[in-house]
């Protein structure tokens, strides 16, 4: 809605008040607090967001783990991979070690072994050695519960921060940088921007499992490639400039997840 620009007229019967300069000041320098930048009304948003939770109503991350070690570890050999294919090699590497201790004494040339069906598997399993030596002589052993401190570990972004962050530890938090730009739900130009915007633009009761609706969203429906508007369920509400079709799919809820048997 375009905001409102009238400007009230000056009562003649009033005398003018002269301000002081501080108070000319004090006015000068109050503005009104610029919106965040997003292509939807608040109430497409709740919309958008209640037909995911019908669709999803308990979305979960993609990636096998079974502790908050075995999440770091995961997510940070997802990089430039599939869940699925690192989910294929992590079942037996998770056996063997599933704490940082045991990831130490497997040692990273036996890791590699492990791993090596993943891309870039020997810089990953550098970073996941030192992640580990990280965790134990700074961290007693445990995986840090701050994005502050989980950045530090070696091969550990924020977006892995993120995932588990919200994966782990239940907190909200958003690494839908790609999504989030093309339907024009919070554009910006880096993930900072976007994270920072989204966590303002989705209506906050909807905030703790906006992060995998929107990640799933991207994998299944709206993906990288091309997306496949016919099959989703906002095609309606979208505002992308990719968007192909205009009806939405029928809004059903999905089976349950199977965890590692996804096709990507």
């Amino acid at each position: 809605m375009a905001a409102d620009y009238r400007v009230s007229m000056a009562n003649p019967k009033l005398k003018s008040v002269t301000k002081t300069p501080q108070e000319a000041n004090v006015i000068a320098r109050r503005k009104p607090a610029a919106a965040v930048r997003t292509a939807y009304s608040l109430a497409e948003r709740e919309e958008i967001f209640r037909r995911f939770s019908v669709q999803r109503p308990e979305p979960r991350g993609e990636l096998e783990h079974t502790n908050p070690f075995t999440l770091v570890v995961a997510v940070a050999l997802s990089a430039q991979a599939t869940d699925v294919g690192v989910n294929k090699a992590t079942r037996a590497l998770f056996k063997v070690a599933d704490t940082p201790e045991k990831m130490l004494d497997l040692g990273e040339e036996r890791l590699r072994d492990y791993i090596r069906t993943i891309g870039l598997y020997r810089n990953k399993a550098k970073n996941v050695i030192a992640l580990s030596q990280m965790l134990v002589d700074q961290f007693g052993g445990e995986v840090p519960e701050t994005r502050d401190e989980l950045v530090r570990l070696p091969g550990v972004g924020r977006k892995t921060a993120n995932v588990v962050l919200s994966m782990a530890f239940g907190q909200a938090t958003m690494a839908v940088f790609r999504i989030a730009n093309r339907i024009r739900l919070a554009p910006g130009k880096t993930p900072d921007e976007v994270e920072a915007r989204l966590m303002k633009v989705i209506p906050s009761h909807y905030l703790y499992h906006a992060h995998h609706w929107l990640i799933l969203h991207g994998r299944y429906t709206c993906k990288a490639r091309r997306p496949e508007c016919e099959r989703c369920i906002i095609a309606d509400l979208c505002k992308s400039p990719e968007k192909s079709w205009e009806v939405p799919a029928p809004l059903v809820e999905l089976p349950p997840q199977v965890i590692g048997e996804a096709v990507e």
